[in-house]
């Protein structure tokens, strides 16, 4: 998964029950398991989103009845749609009575109506004039599991929908097997990918939460407890070296050397800064690649961040947040 941000003249590329408790108290465990493993990711969203228009006789019908990219359509002539399925189907049967409907969206969190003229042909094919979308799917990085409560996070950021730019609202999803195949490598100012295969018949857990500091739900397959690492804070990251776990190559998950350039404790997900020093990553991808989000970054026998962000003019390089930042939304967002 990958997002564009600027960051002055640096280019960056990113790769729920609540529980009242006291302040700084969560429930998270001192030990968790790390993960690196590559995982396939699907989220849905809630209802339907509008990213797009199409002209239909010469107008944007959809354009011209005041639809904007990144409205969410709920419901159509009163009736609840949260897929493309349903909308359809929705559409199809109101096509037979009229070619008006009035579309309930949401925008910018608040509800509002609008009337659309569809336009049909003589075989009652009718046309909204709206490209829509309520899926997203795509490959990361498991970053850690927590073998008590079960709860998993990835990425170390949020999921966006590329055409509107904006976090994706989810209603849920899964993570499942994802196989790397290759890397397409990272040169400067152009960052490399990951490249796999997937399997959705292989289910690894059920998201329910996209929040800034990545996707957590709860983890269904097993759990090697043996492999748990202890949560290093904010204090125990240090600059010197560390490394990130990752898979390269089909599923193998390794260690790679890095070098932590620089730590900010204020800053909310681009905490650590590093550069890979490791020959083997660097002469397969040419630095941070996309895919990598989520990797988790371990220094002296702790699990301390996750990789987020690839640097674009320097791919060597790239930011990490502190794994407690995810624990902590991970422990806040779950059901």
């Amino acid at each position: 998964m990958h997002f564009l941000k600027k960051l002055k003249l640096q280019i960056i590329f990113p790769l729920l029950i609540l529980f009242i408790m006291p302040t700084n108290i969560y429930a998270y465990s001192k030990y968790i398991i790390p993960g690196g493993e590559t995982i396939g990711i699907e989220v849905n969203s809630k209802g339907v989103l509008v990213v797009g228009f199409y002209e239909v006789e010469s107008k944007y019908i959809g354009k011209d009845a005041g639809f904007e990219i990144g409205d969410i359509i709920t419901k159509i002539n009163g009736t609840e749609v949260s897929d493309i399925n349903e909308m359809v189907n929705v559409v199809n049967q109101e096509a037979r009575m009229n070619n008006k409907l009035d579309v309930t969206i949401i925008r910018n969190s608040k509800s509002s109506d609008l009337s659309l003229d569809m336009i049909c042909d003589s075989e009652d094919v009718c046309k909204t004039g709206l490209y829509v979308k309520d899926e997203i799917t795509g490959i990361g990085t498991l970053t850690y599991i927590d073998p008590n409560t079960t709860i998993f996070g990835a990425l170390g950021h949020e999921i966006t929908e590329r055409t509107t730019g904006e976090k994706f609202e989810i209603k849920d999803g899964k993570i499942f097997k994802a196989t790397v195949t290759d890397n397409t490598k990272s040169e400067s100012g152009s960052p490399g990918e990951k490249n796999a295969t997937y399997d959705e018949t292989v289910t690894y857990g059920s998201i329910s939460a996209n929040e800034e500091s990545g996707i957590f739900g709860k983890y269904t397959d097993k759990i090697l407890e043996d492999k748990a690492l202890e949560v290093g804070d904010k204090d125990d990251v240090k600059k010197g070296s560390a490394t990130i776990r990752t898979v390269l190559n089909g599923n193998e998950v390794k260690d790679y050397d890095i070098n932590i350039l620089n730590v900010n404790k204020d800053g909310d997900i681009k905490n650590i800064l590093f550069e890979i020093t490791d020959t083997e990553l660097l002469n397969e991808t040419g630095g941070v690649i996309q895919g990598m989000s989520g990797s988790p970054i371990i220094q002296n026998d702790k699990i301390i961040g996750a990789v987020t962000h690839v640097i674009v003019n320097d791919t060597k390089k790239g930011y990490g947040i502190f794994i407690t930042t995810m624990l902590e939304e991970g422990d806040n967002s779950v059901n």
